[in-house]
């Protein structure tokens, strides 16, 4: 892409510049609008403002989260479902502002998925105006997996009776790597947004080259059980949530350090009860509402949901297909 001279373009500061809830949210949306603003007019004076962004790219959970606001246009929603379409600086820009004018209107769940994919594009659009940063002089050093020990988790979907849960032994690895174990082991198929609650972090996966140290949301990738878990074994809450439309939230109660067994093969799913809901079936109350139809060949809905849903019995659960679908986790 060829450049003029360039104008220096901020990234948008955190949004916790305020203890209110609301005024954060307010600021942050502020800060969105004021940041493309400014990118805009940076593009506009370097005559690239309409020139596609290279190496943009965009998950099919961030495409979702996206088509989800109200403001965006028809011919965005149009490039949003297009895997292969190209993006320009405006397009970029026009999505944030989009994110802004929706943010302060949404629900928890919606505000998270937002500002996890508001970071990603602010990253992406100073790239296309900025060119990618300088690496630095020396890389940093990645933590290491403890290849000698066992960790035992008890996982549990909230707010669901009969509970819903598996109880899972894995060797060390980093929160993407146990996001992928859950998935896996409880039956979702990973189409959506994540993240992790740990003593007040919040954890996810972002883009790569969101190094920020005052994000909202911290990635994920460099954080290892082996650090974060206490050396006793001493029993641990954590909180996973899975898709911030549906909003599953997951209890991960770290249950301590078994012997490891050289004859076994990990991960490993020990044990658990029931099926995993249906994804984009509702959340909890859908899910609740969904079964109960389910159970009444008389009610109205019920072939309505049966088409819909195909054949699903809540109380199946497989220890041995879960055990298999955890170790194809690459």
């Amino acid at each position: 892409m060829a450049r003029k001279k360039q104008t220096p373009v901020d990234k948008p500061l955190s949004a916790n510049a305020s203890d209110s809830k609301e005024n954060v949210l307010v600021d942050a949306a502020a800060e969105l609008a004021e940041f493309a603003a400014r990118s805009l007019a940076a593009a506009e004076a370097m005559g690239i403002k309409t020139e596609p962004i290279q190496h943009f790219w965009l998950a099919p959970a961030q495409r979702d989260v996206l088509l989800t606001i109200p403001g965006i246009s028809k011919m965005l929603a149009a490039k949003l479902a297009d895997q292969d379409a190209v993006f320009s600086i405006w397009d970029v820009a026009s999505l944030i502002l989009a994110i802004a004018g929706f943010l302060p209107d949404t629900v928890d769940h919606q505000q998270r998925a937002l500002l996890i994919v508001s970071e990603h594009l602010t990253e992406r659009l100073l790239h296309g105006i900025d060119g990618p940063p300088t690496p630095p002089a020396r890389k940093k050093r990645k933590p290491k997996a403890d290849p000698n020990t066992i960790f035992q988790f008890r996982i549990s979907l909230l707010d669901i009776k009969p509970a819903i849960w598996r109880r899972i032994q894995v060797t060390d690895c980093n929160l993407t790597r146990l996001h992928d174990y859950i998935q896996a082991a409880f039956g979702w198929e990973n189409y959506h947004l994540h993240e992790f609650e740990i003593d007040g972090e919040h954890y996810s996966q972002l883009s790569p080259d969101a190094v920020d140290p005052d994000l909202k949301f911290l990635d994920e990738v460099d954080v290892y059980l082996s650090r974060r878990l206490p050396k006793p074994g001493k029993r641990t809450r954590w909180l996973y949530e899975y898709d911030f439309g549906d909003s599953w939230k997951h209890e991960v109660l770290f249950e301590g350090f078994p012997p490891i067994d050289r004859k076994v093969k990990y991960p490993l799913c020990l044990e658990g009860a029931r099926a995993c809901p249906p994804e984009d079936c509702g959340g909890t109350e859908g899910y609740t509402y969904f079964t109960k139809v389910l159970a009444n060949p008389k009610h109205e809905h019920h072939q309505e949901w049966r088409d819909l849903m195909g054949r699903f019995d809540p109380e199946a659960f497989d220890v041995k297909k879960s055990t298999r679908e955890m170790r194809k986790v690459k």
